[in-house]
């Protein structure tokens, strides 16, 4: 049977379509205990609409995520790199379809768009390019990855680059492992076979079984940290929550570990498509029960919210349980050197939340936050089941708050204006003295005064 089972997926949701304030109780109850829940559970939790229940659920969702990830947040942005695409599907920019300029990127022009977003302060972005085996096949994208990672400016350079493309072969992944990228991503867009298929007409990506497997590929091919995600829009969001789960536990079955991370998009305006002919487009109270439900069910993967969303939603849901944002995002190839003259025909959606990333940052410190560029679990080896052991036995903060206030600090030293300057410096201050183990609290204030000397990339 294959792995995601519709008929089981929606007897659930049948089932349980009339639960009691007495179930939902329960299941909480369960849930404080962080034990796991079945997916009868969760489907009941989907259910709720209670004032007080889904009260109760956002403070759970909270408590759990300042349990595995403190008070950090994790910062990137996108890279665009080719809107060359074979496929028509029908809620996306970059559709065949769609009579739009088509443009990829040279190595040179990728070195200029990587300066631009060390300029902007990243040290870790997710490379995105439409599929297209003739135009931008795998070893363009292993030489845009190798061109990224090239780039020096200013004494900086990115230090991890996630890579979100179509499902493709092991042997491809193998070169993905090998271009040593971070994270391998790829949205499922909706598990509904039938809606999959519909919204994929004509399309090489409407293979629904070897989409779905992707990721047993990539596993196989030795990308251990893997990030999936649903398209919320194109079918009932609780099917699609079901499935996450029913996917992230075939993956911990087969290979010892789970999603890395689940990205939460919603549907957006984009050429050639109109958000109001998606009749499960989940309005802004769903769509946060989702996030917080996620959570709950799975405590120790990440949870990713796109400039796609609003600041208000985005500020809402980073207490609901996103322990990860972008900042600064430009959907358009090419966007970040031309960002006043960018076509917006080479956009892949509507960005949302348009603020710069100091303007985002200054109001993560004010409402507690530290903002994080770290990205050394990957130079360290903490990758998949590996980090998950540590995230579980809850080792991983003595490493991951450190690294946090380090990195940050190297963000203020290079790029902060003066409010962001001297409210993350005082947020730093306070929260080094809060490091428990005195031999870590020591290493992180020698490497604090290291980074305002001007010394780069200090961490555990």
């Amino acid at each position: 049977m294959f792995f995601i089972d519709a008929p089981y997926i929606e007897m659930l949701l049948e089932e349980t379509k009339h639960s009691t304030k007495e179930q939902i109780a329960e299941v909480l109850a369960r849930a404080k205990e962080r034990k796991g829940l079945s997916h009868r559970d969760i489907a009941i939790l989907l259910t709720t609409e209670d004032e007080s229940q889904l009260a109760e659920i956002y403070t759970l969702a909270d408590t759990i995520k300042r349990a595995v990830y403190g008070k950090r947040i994790v910062i990137f942005a996108p890279l665009y790199v080719s809107n060359y695409c074979i496929n028509n599907c029908t809620y996306c920019g970059y559709s065949r379809a769609n009579k739009i300029h088509r443009k990829k990127l040279t190595m040179e022009e990728i070195a200029d768009e990587a300066r631009m977003l060390i300029e902007m302060g990243h040290k870790r972005i997710a490379m995105e390019a439409g599929e297209d085996p003739k135009n931008c096949d795998i070893d363009y994208i292993t030489d845009a990855v190798k061109a990224v990672y090239g780039v020096e400016h200013k004494g900086i350079s990115i230090r991890r680059i996630n890579v979100n493309i179509a499902a493709t072969t092991v042997e491809n992944y193998k070169k993905l492992k090998q271009a040593d990228i971070g994270t391998y991503i790829l949205f499922q867009e909706t598990y509904h076979r039938e809606t999959f298929e519909a919204v994929h007409p004509k399309s090489v990506k409407g293979d629904y079984e070897y989409h779905t497997t992707a990721f047993d590929r990539a596993m196989e091919a030795g990308l251990d940290d893997v990030g999936g995600g649903v398209l919320f829009g194109l079918y009932d969001p609780r099917f699609e929550v079901l499935a996450l789960m029913l996917h992230n536990e075939h993956l911990e079955e087969k290979f010892g570990v789970g999603f890395h991370t689940i990205s939460v998009p919603r549907l957006k305006p984009a050429e050639g498509m109109n958000v109001d002919d998606f009749t499960y487009m989940p309005d802004d109270a769903t769509f946060k029960k989702m996030v917080a439900i996620i959570r709950i069910a799975v405590p120790y993967t990440g949870i990713i919210l796109s400039t796609r969303e609003s600041a208000e939603i985005r500020r809402e849901l980073l207490q609901y349980g996103v322990s990860q944002i972008s900042a600064g995002s430009n959907t358009g190839v090419g966007g970040y050197k031309a960002q006043d003259q960018a076509d917006p025909d080479l956009m892949q959606f509507e960005v949302s939340d348009n603020r710069s990333p100091n303007e985002i940052l200054q109001e993560l410190v004010e409402s507690g936050y530290i903002p994080s560029y770290c990205t050394a679990c990957y130079r360290k080896g903490r990758t998949g089941d590996r980090f998950m052991s540590l995230a579980k036995a809850g080792t991983i903060q003595y490493v991951c708050e450190p690294n946090a206030l380090i990195t940050f600090m190297e963000y203020i030293h290079d790029f902060a204006d003066e409010p962001l300057k001297q409210a993350g410096e005082k947020m730093i201050e306070a929260r080094v003295e809060q490091i428990e183990r005195e031999d870590i609290k020591k290493f992180t204030k020698e490497s604090l005064v290291k980074i305002k000397a001007g010394e780069k990339d200090c961490y555990l």
